[in-house]
């Protein structure tokens, strides 16, 4: 495929990444896609033969910039492994203090889709929550915190939760509670694996 060929495969990506995630999947008809992307009908479906792929395709290209998002967070973030862990719900936080903010992508589509639990999306979704988990494992584990893959469970648990009740209330309290409840968690792990 040209380079041309990449840009408006790309470009059709964002355009239905913006339309999906501001008006949800099922909202969104495949003319409002090639509208938004600026191209006829013809060339989306011949980059994307069906709708299901265009949105399986939408959550896979939000799954490494989104990881490498949380691993810049965790990295700028000073202090200890317990601060660090702490810096993920700050930021998130701060992140999602916006009247643009519709929570999750991943969550939401997930939700949107769940009657459907083969749909391709739905797998891109919940691998892609697996490879967060797994990070969050290796940096525990590297940080020498004693139970990281239980940990690291417990900590996608409160910041998905964080996620979903902050859409419901729109207010940060509750992603600040939940990050000092990781805090304490990853602070106690911390002197579990130093007994």
């Amino acid at each position: 495929m040209s380079g041309k060929g990449d840009t408006t495969r790309e470009q059709i990506v964002i355009a239905a990444t913006r339309l999906f995630y501001g008006e949800g999947i099922r909202a969104v008809s495949m003319d409002a896609v090639a509208e938004k992307a600026g191209v006829t009908k013809k060339t989306l479906y011949y980059h994307f033969t069906s709708k299901d792929e265009l949105v399986a395709e939408t959550i896979a290209a939000r799954d490494q910039p989104t990881l490498e998002l949380y691993m810049r967070w965790f990295a700028e973030t000073e202090g200890t492994v317990a601060d660090k862990v702490r810096g993920l719900f700050t930021r998130l936080g701060r992140s999602m203090d916006t009247p643009r903010w519709r929570g999750c992508g991943f969550l939401r589509s997930i939700a949107e889709l769940a009657n459907t639990p083969a749909h391709p999306a739905v797998k891109a979704g919940a691998a892609h929550k697996k490879r967060f988990e797994a990070w969050l494992e290796t940096e525990l584990r590297g940080h020498g915190v004693a139970g990281a893959a239980a940990l690291a469970r417990q900590l996608v648990i409160l910041l998905d939760g964080a996620t979903t009740v902050m859409l419901i209330h729109r207010d940060l309290d509750y992603v600040d509670t939940a990050g000092r409840l990781a805090l304490g968690l990853v602070e106690q792990a911390r002197k579990t694996g130093r007994a």
